[in-house]
C-alpha cells in the first residue's frame, strides 16, 4: 500500500481523494489489527487484504506506474448472426 503510494508520488501521478484515502484506511487496519477486513466471506482468513481491496491496490499501483489498468476478463462477442438459408419457394408437382 505504501509502495503504490510511493511510485505514484515518484511519478508524478495525482491520485483521487478516495483512492488515498483507501490507501491510507486499509494501510492503518492492516498495521492496526493485521489485516483490513473482517467478514470472513470476503477472503482467506489468513489474508491482510479480502479480494476486492487486492483488486484496488493493484489497479491503484498500476495507476501510478502509468499501466492501462486490468477490466477484468476480455469482452466476449456476442451472438453473430447466422447467414441467411434460402428456402426454395417453388411447389414440386
Amino acid at each position: 500500500m505504501a509502495k503504490a503510494k510511493r511510485t505514484a508520488d515518484k511519478a508524478g501521478v495525482t491520485l483521487s481523494e478516495w483512492e488515498d484515502e483507501f490507501l491510507g484506511s486499509v494501510a492503518e487496519r492492516v498495521k492496526t489489527y493485521g489485516r483490513a477486513f473482517g467478514d470472513p466471506e470476503k477472503g482467506d482468513p489468513n489474508a491482510p487484504l479480502s479480494v476486492m481491496q487486492a483488486v484496488k491496490l493493484k489497479q491503484i499501483a498500476a495507476k501510478a506506474t502509468g499501466e492501462k489498468p486490468d477490466r477484468g476478463a476480455k469482452s466476449r462477442r456476442g451472438f453473430r448472426p447466422r447467414p441467411a438459408r434460402q428456402i426454395d419457394t417453388e411447389i414440386e408437382e
